[in-house]
């Protein structure tokens, strides 16, 4: 059974994938706090920006 998102959490979401297009460990920090998806994206976003900008917005897209 999938949850019905409401305007206010699509919204959020939105603003949180513009600031991951900047700042993509600061995006994914955002969503889910300091775990192992944050480092994993701050390694992506040395190695390439655009790795960290693909990551990020697949964790906030996910959840």
């Amino acid at each position: 059974m999938a949850i019905a998102k409401n305007p206010d959490s699509l919204l959020g979401d939105l603003l949180k994938i513009i600031l991951s297009l900047f700042l993509p460990p600061l995006g994914v920090l955002v969503e889910v706090g300091i775990s192992k998806h944050f480092f994993i994206n701050i390694i992506l976003t040395i190695f390439g920006f655009l790795p960290g900008v693909i990551h990020a917005v697949y964790i906030i897209a996910s959840r």
